[in-house]
């Protein structure tokens, strides 16, 4: 073959090159040799990759999160969630807003507006958690842990012994990971979605606002999560009769629309073919 007819088996596979001196068993040999070539390139890449460790291994895929969390709470007051916002007020600053969540009922158990994010700020809004739970005044088996994340007003020495003293557990999430408390992030949103869409000029205009939302979020804002109950229906034990009720209406409500449909269904029949009578005596039919 000549350069020409080479270069159209190598490249096109053109008919010129197809008619060219060697026919179709050349190009079934150079396809053949091009095929050996590749492989080993291949084969020769994935030994440089392998060597620098650029193919990764199946044993370390990450792993998928859960849908739920391993250690679900069944009734308030077992697990208080706790976290910091910030919301700012025109020509005062930034000021931070810390609450506690009771994770069952995502309840708003207590908040504070704040001028920072000390542990004082912390054990402050505790106390108006206990005291608003009154944990304290009696004997439970069981008392509240608190969830928060790792921030310095969450792990310092205060705090753990704030805590100690007053017997509330503590468990914090992984760094990193705020989806651990995701249920107050959650609320952080719909707060902020609501309460920034005003601009407030001093700090007591901003408290004002937050307890306005506060208020319709805990007793009158149905919850999609908690089956569309509030969450003080879930803290204050009405859930089950609420359900239960609603149940007994739907179920009357089914009844009686089909008691309707049937005797709707019947009177057609009956004026049908009454109709159909009228039309006979008269002769039209």
């Amino acid at each position: 073959m000549d350069d020409g007819s080479l270069v159209d088996v190598f490249v096109f596979h053109t008919p010129a090159a197809r008619k060219a001196e060697g026919g179709s068993a050349a190009i079934t040999a150079l396809i053949d040799l091009m095929a050996s070539e590749t492989n080993q390139a291949y084969a020769a890449n994935g030994v440089i990759h392998r060597a620098y460790d650029l193919i990764p291994s199946p044993a370390y895929i990450v792993l998928s999160a859960a849908k739920t969390f391993r250690h679900l709470t069944y009734r308030p007051n077992e697990l208080w969630q706790t976290d910091f916002t910030y919301l700012q007020v025109v020509g005062w600053g930034w000021y931070d807003l810390s609450m506690v969540l009771d994770d069952d009922s995502r309840y708003i158990i207590a908040w504070a507006l704040r001028t920072s994010m000390q542990t004082v700020d912390v054990t402050e809004t505790l106390d108006l958690a206990r005291a608003k739970t009154g944990v304290d005044r009696i004997r439970v088996v069981h008392r509240p842990r608190l969830l928060s994340d790792n921030g310095p007003c969450y792990v310092s020495t205060e705090l753990a012994t704030y805590l100690e003293t007053h017997g509330l557990g503590h468990t914090r999430s992984a760094p990193y990971h705020p989806m651990t408390q995701g249920k107050i992030e959650r609320y952080h949103r719909s707060m902020k979605n609501v309460v920034k869409l005003e601009k407030y000029h001093n700090p007591w205009e901003l408290e004002r606002a937050i307890a306005r939302f506060v208020d319709d979020y805990n007793h009158r804002r149905l919850h999609e999560a908690l089956d569309n109950v509030t969450p003080a229906d879930v803290y204050e034990g009405r859930r089950s009769a609420i359900l239960a009720r609603r149940e007994q209406i739907k179920r009357r409500t089914l009844a009686q629309r089909k008691r309707e449909n049937l005797h709707g269904h019947s009177t057609r029949n009956r004026r049908a073919v009454s109709l159909e009578t009228q039309a006979q005596k008269s002769g039209l039919v």
